[in-house]
């Protein structure tokens, strides 16, 4: 027989330590309802769903999916399903079952009682590897949050064991009852506790990216797993943590950048994104976010070599809509090129969208290439300003040098002044008019262009 619901839950409002796998190990059924606007004849319908679960190490011995109309619901899929399910996990001495969908917390409980082990949906998938994966203090309040908002609504499903001890609480003020209640107030209070030091931390963050003003600013975004921080490491020659896993990590790191000639900009890892993520950990990342939603440009990286490429670019996209960073120039950037087979879907695209750039994170294959696409996307979209710098100001030419694209630099006859047109965005123009007041500053006429969408149709 199967083990009981809940007996596999962890306590209202807990949180496994970090470094702890909760699935580590144990003989999982991988389950899915397939909705007409997720079937994809070229697809694995679970290929992804594998890949989450191996995060955690669990062990799928099955797989239950079924074509549906729409949710069943009482249990999302049909209720023949729901046997098979059953069977499933009998047969294979079977723990939990992960679930490729958002249940409802009705579907859930209804979902555990009618097979008999802990059921997990995609959300709370994503939260135990987020949890997992959490190694700042603000990462881990991020992910509690999520939980907690998530665990809010499914507190009944989490004492059912309580149920099972008592014989039945449906008296109301019975001690489970109480318990109850009492859980949901202390992770209410638990809640607001954590979007208050949130709310401190999201205003540190907004000091931080406007500390770096005076920078061209570029987030590296893209699909969990695209190579966004060995991108980031080969360009910036830094050393991030890398791991060919889904989030491996959920924090944001700024590098200096060098483009050539000078020009220095700072260059963002973020949180790598994924299809049908939550709204909560949306919402509970921005933070997180703070610096692709501030960011001057977007590097997305796609992995060339994934099939299902196109669908995790339309991800990216709908999760940049949603945290508001959609405006925002960006560069299609597709990695892992060494990687690639000669593909006609690869080629293809590469053709539609002929400004995306190829390159290898791994083998430095195209990386002047992306400098140089960069430095071109600040020249294209940047005003121009003709600045007289004195010779022997030497930190506002170094200003000028570093920060913005120079077009042209001319020392006059009386070597008293170096004649310097350049390119940089609004906001550093400003920061070096606040810095060099006594430095004159003339703005070009008509030189200033829309900025353009790398990779864009």
């Amino acid at each position: 027989m199967g083990r009981k619901a809940g007996a596999e839950t962890h306590p209202a409002g807990a949180t496994p330590g970090h470094g702890e796998t909760p699935l580590a190990g144990i003989a999982v059924v991988l389950a899915a309802g397939i909705l007409p606007d997720r079937y994809d004849p070229s697809e694995q319908p679970l290929d992804e769903l594998r890949r989450l679960v191996a995060v955690l190490h669990a062990r799928p011995v099955a797989e239950v999916t079924q074509r549906i109309s729409f949710p069943n619901p009482s249990s999302f899929i049909g209720a023949g399903k729901v046997e098979e399910l059953k069977a499933a996990v009998n047969d294979n001495d079977v723990r939990a079952v992960v679930f490729d969908d958002e249940l409802t917390p009705a579907q859930q409980r209804n979902l555990e009682r009618a097979v008999g082990v802990r059921i997990l949906d995609r959300t709370e998938l994503i939260l135990e590897i987020f949890a997992l994966r959490a190694r700042t203090r603000e990462a881990r309040l991020q992910v509690e949050l999520a939980r907690n908002e998530y665990l809010l609504p499914r507190l009944r499903r989490r004492w059912t064991h309580l149920e099972r001890q008592l014989g039945g609480i449906g008296v109301r003020g019975g001690m489970g009852e109480k318990q109850l209640e009492s859980d949901r107030r202390r992770i209410q209070r638990r809640i607001r506790d954590l979007k208050k030091d949130l709310e401190k931390i999201d205003a540190r963050k907004m000091r931080e990216v406007r500390s770096r003003r005076d920078f061209y600013t570029v987030s590296v975004v893209g699909y969990t797993n695209a190579g966004k921080s060995t991108l980031t490491n080969a360009l910036t020659g830094s050393d991030l943590f890398v791991e060919d896993r889904l989030f491996a990590t959920l924090d944001t790191h700024t590098r200096l950048c060098r483009l050539g000639g000078g020009l220095e900009i700072l260059l963002s890892d973020t949180v790598g994104f994924i299809r049908r993520v939550p709204p909560g950990i949306v919402n509970s990342f921005l933070a997180t976010l703070e610096e692709a939603r501030n960011a001057d440009l977007l590097l997305h990286v796609v992995d060339a070599s994934e099939p299902a490429f196109q669908q995790q670019m339309e991800a990216v996209e709908e999760v940049l809509e949603e945290i508001g960073a959609s405006r925002i120039p960006v560069i299609i950037v597709f990695n892992k090129m060494d990687a690639v087979q000669e593909g006609i879907m690869v080629r293809n695209f590469l053709w539609r969208r002929h400004e995306a750039v190829p390159v290898s994170a791994l083998t430095g294959l195209g990386l002047d290439k992306l400098k140089e696409a960069v430095r071109a996307e600040i020249v294209r979209s940047a005003p121009e300003i003709h600045v007289d710098v004195p010779i022997a100001d030497g930190r506002a030419l170094h200003f000028l040098m570093t920060r913005g694209a120079v077009i042209h630099m001319k020392t006059d006859e009386d070597a008293e002044c170096v004649a310097v047109r350049v390119k940089m965005p609004e906001h550093i123009i400003e920061h070096f008019q606040r810095r060099f007041r006594d430095v004159p500053v003339k703005r070009a006429q008509n030189t200033r262009e829309e900025p353009a969408t790398w990779g864009k149709s």
